[in-house]
């Protein structure tokens, strides 16, 4: 199993990103898949998930209306469009598969001026 994100960067307060997860090494149309995020000197933050077919989205309260998940299950490819970004969301963003059996290894957001 691998699960590989892209997409973090530096942006400015109220810009957007798009990250991605790419994943390979199973049945990736078959498994709910979330996005999990680690602030600086903080511990891990469950932020977002999606169901199989990509119809049923469930975000935390910090997030939603500003971020959206989705996946394309013929690239094998989850996403988080993240926009009005604050400050308070930097941290690493990691993708990981249903009951976090399976984590990528991260991709970094910062949002500072």
């Amino acid at each position: 199993v691998q699960l590989v994100e892209s997409g973090g960067s530096l942006v400015q307060p109220g810009g957007s990103l798009r990250l991605a997860c790419a994943a390979s090494g199973f049945t990736f149309s078959s498994s709910w898949m979330n996005w999990v995020r680690q602030a600086p000197g903080k511990g891990l933050e469950w932020v977002s998930a999606i169901n199989t077919a990509g119809g049923s989205t469930y975000y935390t309260d910090s997030v939603k209306g500003r971020f959206t998940i989705s996946r394309d299950n013929t690239k094998n490819t989850l996403y988080l469009q993240m926009n009005d970004l604050k400050p308070e969301d930097t941290a690493v963003y990691y993708c990981a598969t249903a009951g976090y059996k399976y984590w990528g290894q991260g991709t970094q957001v910062t949002v500072a001026s």
